[in-house]
């Protein structure tokens, strides 16, 4: 059976290894000069393949429409793509927060160890090479036309073109044109897992800064919206690092939320000392102004909070940085302790798709059968990874979905 494969990322490579081990005659058609170029730079170049854990705990981390991969996740779960990476020569570790990561902690190694596959399956793959058209006939798929003008006929196509982020590694939406030309739905596409815009001074002044240990919260008024607790950034644009990106695909599905944003309500309050409850936080100032006790406020700080966001809280504080420790009242003291409990970022946006470590939105899972991938619109057509409307937090979640995904277009 000839199989045609669109797109060479993650999903793209494990569909076409799948579908060439069940004997098929496979061509991977890829727009870039390589395979994989995303790959490349997940996990800050380290690569987290996959998560540590159960359904339960995949359930919980996919975002949207985790019912539709119920069936995959069945077939190809984490274990197995654990046990898959280990047989082609990557060994893996579980690291902090349950994500599995190659034990060489290099994407680059686990990106040739699957084209080691692809070259030993005798996979032919097309580079520097776009996809135009379906060619379908009596809603069956019969060949694909490329930009050089070929038809290359085919008894199957798997699409496997991502979704919109990240740009530079091809990424750039060709799947939605392709498939919503032969009538497929695609939902509204959002940047997903992306740095939150605040035009806040104070995130110019702190960037930069990693906090760790930390409380996120995102408020509309005064409705909670989101919460976590773990690792943050400040940068010149905003806010980013892991609990922001983790905020910015729960509350970019929330209704009217553009427009909450436009209204100046959304705020990011950051709990600087999580662990401590007010009066606890209270007690350990009084301790720390006891030690400095004639110093001035702005030296006061040094043992509670990181140098660079210390002028910040004091600004907040409203207390005179030159004023002795000895002359802080109760009243101002108290007032320090609420601006540590709840450091005020207001939020003006999210950042542009580009930015986004995955896209929201995509193919809509309805038209698609989530045994086989196949749509149900045109025979012979599979669609798998990020070009599904499907997304997950950040620990190795989205690309277990690429690789469940992937695994089951190619093994039908």
């Amino acid at each position: 059976m000839n199989v045609v494969v669109i797109g060479g990322g993650a999903s793209g490579m494990i569909a076409a290894i799948t579908s060439a081990r069940n004997n098929n005659k496979v061509t991977i058609v890829e727009k870039n000069s390589e395979l994989g170029k995303k790959l490349k730079i997940t996990g800050k170049g380290r690569c987290n393949i996959t998560f540590d854990g159960d359904s339960d705990n995949f359930k919980k981390n996919v975002v949207k429409n985790f019912q539709f991969l119920y069936s995959a996740f069945s077939k190809f779960d984490n274990k197995d793509t654990v046990k898959f990476f280990n047989e082609i020569g990557i060994p893996t570790k579980v690291e902090r927060g349950g994500r599995i990561f190659p034990v060489c902690d290099d994407a680059k190694q686990v990106l040739q160890a699957l084209k080691r596959q692809i070259n030993n399956l005798n996979i032919n793959v097309l580079y520097n090479t776009s996809v135009t058209e379906l060619i379908v006939k009596s809603n069956k798929l019969e060949a694909v036309k490329t930009d050089k003008d070929k038809i290359i006929k085919c008894d199957k196509c798997i699409i496997a073109t991502g979704g919109t982020s990240y740009k530079s590694t091809g990424s750039t939406g060709d799947g939605y044109k392709l498939l919503s030309d032969l009538g497929h739905k695609i939902i509204d596409i959002k940047p997903g897992l992306v740095p939150l815009k605040s035009n806040s001074l104070a995130c110019k002044n702190l960037q930069g800064l990693s906090l760790k240990n930390v409380c996120l919260t995102i408020y509309d008024n005064e409705k909670a919206l989101f919460k976590d607790f773990g690792e943050m950034l400040f940068s010149h644009f905003g806010i980013t690092g892991p609990i922001v990106l983790t905020s910015s695909s729960v509350i970019n599905r929330i209704e009217g939320i553009n427009e909450k944003i436009k209204n100046k309500s959304v705020f990011a309050n950051i709990d600087l000392k999580p662990a401590l409850t007010l009066d606890m936080l209270d007690k350990r100032i009084q301790k720390d102004f006891e030690k400095y006790n004639n110093k001035e406020f702005k030296n006061s700080l040094n043992d509670l909070l990181p140098q660079k966001i210390i002028p910040e809280v004091i600004k907040l504080s409203g207390i005179n940085e030159s004023v002795k420790v000895n002359q802080i009242t109760k009243e101002q003291r108290l007032k320090l302790v609420k601006v540590i409990k709840n450091f005020v970022i207001p939020i003006d946006g999210f950042m542009n798709i580009d930015m986004g470590i995955i896209t929201c939105g995509g193919v809509d899972v309805k038209q698609i059968n989530p045994k086989n991938m196949e749509s149900k619109l045109i025979k012979n057509l599979y669609v798998c990874g990020e070009l599904l409307d499907l997304d997950a937090l950040t620990g190795g979640y989205n690309l277990q979905i690429a690789f469940s995904t992937g695994f089951v277009a190619g093994s039908n």
